[in-house]
């Protein structure tokens, strides 16, 4: 791979780029959660309280105000699953350009409904990522709109490393930090960023256990493309893309995976400690605490939520 890795350098300044229009969004923890998890500290850095209710409105709003006027005059296009088109929908409105949306014609009804919230064209497509990438590129094509990826963009990236700039001074010496992992986009930031700015710091990624080509390629060596995922995560069945393979290779220490059962309960936990909402793909990293598959008794561990569009039926 050719192309440079995201740097801390490149968060910062992706942090004063979108300062003002997102929120530093809080810190919470739970003593019940904390007393079954073994006495550790744990802090969940609620994106699920953001801007659209994802962590995805930190890199678009990055991308988005990284375009020059003449760029931006054009619009932007964009293919997601939900989160991340809602987030490009509202920065657009934001900066007052155009947006179009991608999504497949499985995406939830909440998602597509955020998404449309924020003045998008929504076209859907069939559930598959070429048919998504084949929309998108005919979508900028017709409109002469930028295209921003929903994670392989530098701009993104560093965007959404901002999550991490923000935990570590919320709750600083941290044993260990957890995201999820779907396409890459905000673990890749987060390691960059903890590993820049508290290199002790253990970074892990936690993917459901029927998407899993994150852990697949780690242990290969090799960039593993997904194949069928199939989890209730709907935000984290997209594919690794080579630069985000190369920064979790080199920043990330360990992944794990959890089932959809194990998620689903996890939803509930935290519904019910912290009386919040989340989507399954949020509830992934607290779900491989819950399960067991991280040891985190006694740690100071950072948890990010990502995003809170779900479905009310999804934790009953």
């Amino acid at each position: 791979m050719t192309e440079r890795l995201p740097t801390l350098a490149d968060i910062e300044a992706a942090r004063a780029r979108i300062e003002g229009k997102v929120k530093r969004t809080p810190v919470m923890r739970s003593a019940v959660l904390e007393a079954e998890a073994g006495a550790a500290a744990l802090c969940f850095k609620c994106e699920n309280l953001q801007e659209v209710g994802a962590f995805k409105a930190r890199g678009a709003a990055s991308a988005v105000f990284a375009l020059s006027d003449a760029e931006a005059a054009r619009g932007v296009v964009t293919h997601s699953s939900g989160n991340h088109g809602a987030a490009l929908a509202w920065a657009a409105a934001l900066r007052g350009i155009a947006a179009h949306v991608v999504m497949p014609s499985t995406a939830t009804a909440a998602k597509q409904a955020n998404t449309a919230r924020y003045g998008a064209r929504i076209v859907l497509c069939e559930p598959t990522l070429a048919a998504r990438e084949a929309a998108a590129a005919r979508l900028a094509e017709e409109t002469g709109a930028v295209f921003v990826h929903p994670y392989d963009d530098p701009a993104v990236i560093a965007g959404q490393g901002t999550c991490a700039l923000e935990l570590l001074e919320q709750a600083p010496e941290l044993d260990l930090v957890l995201a999820p992992i779907g396409g890459g986009g905000l673990i890749s930031g987060t390691a960059t960023a903890v590993k820049g700015r508290a290199p002790a710091t253990r970074v892990v990624g936690v993917e459901p256990a029927g998407a899993d080509d994150a852990l697949r390629s780690l242990l290969a060596g090799v960039l593993i493309p997904m194949e069928r995922p199939d989890t209730i995560a709907d935000g984290l069945r997209a594919s690794l893309s080579e630069r985000t393979f190369a920064v979790i290779a080199r920043r990330v220490d360990d992944i794990v995976t959890v089932s959809d059962a194990e998620i689903v309960l996890a939803q509930r936990a935290l519904w019910e400690a912290l009386r919040m909402l989340i989507e399954p793909s949020a509830a992934v990293p607290y779900a491989a605490i819950r399960a067991g598959r991280i040891d985190v008794r006694g740690l100071r561990v950072g948890i990010i939520l990502t995003g809170g569009n779900a479905e009310a039926l999804s934790v009953s």
